[in-house]
């Protein structure tokens, strides 16, 4: 059905007008004819910016980016401080948040900073100081002729001439300032995936003169308390176990005591180590760190329940069976001046599993 078999009145009413002034010589049907429905508006004609004509206003906005990014740098180093003087449980009370972390509160704020900074200088440089004239170009085949190559790379250079980079040193090296100084904050937060170490792997609470603590009674272990074939586990002095840290330093300075014939100790250093017989070795595994408790009294050798480990205590706790990579570390004692077993020092090599530093 054309328009001309649908009644005047349903036609819309630019149609019905041109219908109707076809009824009246149809010239303006032939002029709709010849429009072109879908033709190209083109482009708005170009307003120059402030920028473009006062150097002034150009050198004002230079220096307002080159504030921008100066902020993001001082954004970072402020993330770093914060990192540094805050102690992860350390809490403040912020209005409208309640109580919150002081470490997690400042990280954030100094980091996003850091960010709306430099994107904020960006922004900025761009609708101010680069070029905004539009460009309109034709499509072309996906493989570039060496003429469009050519312009693109002359497009390139005058670019980068017309946004002022290698005129606008200012702007430039602080954009650089800003942008090495921001991954510094996730370097930083490396140091937050545990904490320092320091020599805490390689010491324990064991020094001279601490009495060996007997982990069941809490009192100082004796030399008639411990007979021959027994095994009694012992902690140093000092340490209790509603102490905030006790499971830290118990996993390190965990002992375990057994008694053997001078004679049939094998090791001439654990026999110099050991008090009439009596022998102190780290009850923590070499392994991956389990306790052991499992003790053959017939052969001294000790199992540990995890993996099957086994060390031969009469022989310097060397490994005879197992995935352990060596020895338990023994600690020499002594008795004091009260009869009662002392340590002589620390051990002298770390304790339990194997760390990547260990030697």
């Amino acid at each position: 059905m054309s328009s001309q078999d649908i009644p005047e009145e349903n036609l819309p009413a630019e149609q019905g007008a041109a219908h109707g002034a076809a009824g009246h010589g149809g010239t303006a049907v032939a002029q709709r004819v010849d429009e072109d429905p879908f033709h190209d508006p083109g482009l708005p004609a170009h307003k120059p910016r402030i920028q473009d004509i006062d150097e002034r206003a150009a050198k004002r906005s230079e220096r307002t980016v080159a504030v921008l990014f100066t902020l993001s740098m001082a954004a970072t180093v402020a993330f770093i401080a914060c990192f540094v003087v805050f102690p992860v449980d350390k809490l403040v009370y912020i209005w409208p948040f309640g109580r919150v972390s002081a470490l997690n509160f400042s990280l954030g704020w100094t980091l996003g900073a850091a960010l709306f900074f430099i994107g904020a200088g960006a922004v900025h440089w761009a609708r101010t100081l680069m070029s905004d004239v539009e460009v309109a170009d034709d499509r072309h085949p996906i493989a570039a002729s060496p003429e469009v190559k050519a312009k693109v790379l002359a497009d390139l250079a005058a670019g980068n001439e017309e946004s002022g980079f290698g005129r606008r040193k200012l702007v430039r090296n602080t954009m650089f300032g800003a942008l090495a100084l921001v991954p510094l904050t996730g370097v930083v937060l490396l140091r937050d995936l545990g904490p320092l170490p320091e020599r805490k792997l390689r010491e324990t609470l064991w020094d001279k003169g601490k009495q060996l603590i007997n982990m069941n009674t809490h009192e100082p272990l004796r030399p008639e308390d411990i007979t021959v074939g027994s095994l009694v586990f012992a902690m140093p002095e000092g340490l209790k176990h509603d102490d905030h840290d006790f499971q830290i330093q118990i996993g390190k300075a965990a002992l375990m005591i057994v008694r053997i014939q001078p004679e049939d100790i094998k090791d001439k250093r654990e026999l110099e180590w050991s008090h009439d017989g009596i022998v102190a070795f780290s009850k923590i595994c070499t392994h991956v760190g389990c306790p052991i408790s499992l003790y053959e009294q017939q052969t001294h050798h000790v199992l540990c329940p995890c993996h099957q480990s086994t060390f031969d205590l009469s022989d310097g706790a060397r490994v005879i069976f197992g995935p352990a990579g060596h020895p338990l570390p023994q600690l020499r004692i002594g008795v004091n001046a009260e009869g009662n077993l002392e340590a002589l020092g620390d051990f002298d090599e770390p304790v339990g599993a194997s760390f990547w530093e260990r030697g």
